[in-house]
């Protein structure tokens, strides 16, 4: 676990890393929203006006430990994002407003996108323009968002299990493709818990697509059936972009795989080549 503060509304909120996501401290949250006094009198009066958040203060809270003021680890009652909006929505004070409307804004939003799902794509866009993303990065980013679902479509139809298995597949056209999973991938990078398709160039976006739609091509053409016929195809179409990606490097002198990212402007201009990865055997 990896414990640290974050700022909330000027008040220090202590969270930590449990299963892969941050978990925050509820009592530090609603102290930030409410300025109780006694947080604990404040939470279990909050739950005794909503007995449905009473009747699932079990599920949405976690005991994980966190430093306490004096210094010592203790056991503190914590949730997630999710678990959190259902908290700060039983919250009857003018601080949590401002979340509630957001929240009810971002719930018409989706209604709207299940009529429209142009416009989930829309808001994506303007995403990553807020970020500061290129048009031309972000035209390729979308394609690459449409490869990706089309090629998890392809593996739902032909009988492969979503968890784990679709970060099995995905691993074997990474590592086929750039000589390294998508976790090395990450490490190679400087990057944690971020996405890592939104810090990749438009050069590794483009090999990504490739592998991805090559993967769905074979899977298709060749009408494999099942995850161990799927693991084959990852690799096969992995390959395909791999092969392609180490004659661009041997054309240009260049690696197609870098450390750039958009965590920060001099990070990302920094290059490290990398020795190709070597060819896969055949029946690999």
């Amino acid at each position: 676990m990896e414990t640290k503060l974050v700022v909330f509304k000027d008040k220090q909120i202590r969270r930590t890393l449990y299963n892969n996501e941050w978990w925050f401290s509820v009592a530090d949250v609603v102290e930030s929203l409410t300025d109780s006094s006694d947080v604990r009198q404040y939470v279990k009066r909050l739950r005794q006006r909503d007995s449905e958040l009473d009747s699932y203060w079990g599920t949405i809270c976690t005991p994980l430990e966190l430093v306490a003021p004096d210094g010592k680890k203790r056991a503190t009652n914590c949730a997630n994002t999710g678990g959190l909006f259902r908290i700060i929505q039983s919250i009857p004070s003018p601080k949590a407003e401002p979340f509630k409307r957001w929240l009810a804004k971002v719930g018409y939003e989706r209604v709207q996108e299940i009529e429209d799902p142009e416009l989930a794509t829309a808001r994506t866009r303007e995403l990553y323009r807020a970020k500061g993303y290129s048009e031309a990065w972000i035209e390729k980013r979308m394609r690459g968002i449409a490869v990706r679902a089309e090629l998890t479509e392809e593996w739902k139809q032909r009988g492969v299990k979503e968890s784990p298995e679709y970060a099995i597949l995905t691993a074997e056209i990474s590592k086929a493709a750039f000589g390294m999973t998508p976790s090395e991938y990450k490490e190679f990078k400087g990057l944690e818990r971020e996405n890592l398709r939104d810090h990749m160039t438009d050069l590794e976006l483009i090999f990504s697509m490739l592998g991805e739609a090559a993967t769905t091509e074979i899977a298709r053409k060749q009408d494999v059936q099942g995850f161990p016929e799927n693991r084959i195809a990852a690799r096969k179409g992995g390959k395909i972009a791999g092969d392609a990606r180490e004659k661009l490097e041997i054309e240009t002198g260049d690696s197609v795989v870098t450390q750039e990212n958009f965590l920060s402007e001099p990070e990302s201009k920094k290059r490290r080549q990398i020795p190709p990865s070597p060819p896969l055997k055949s029946g690999e």
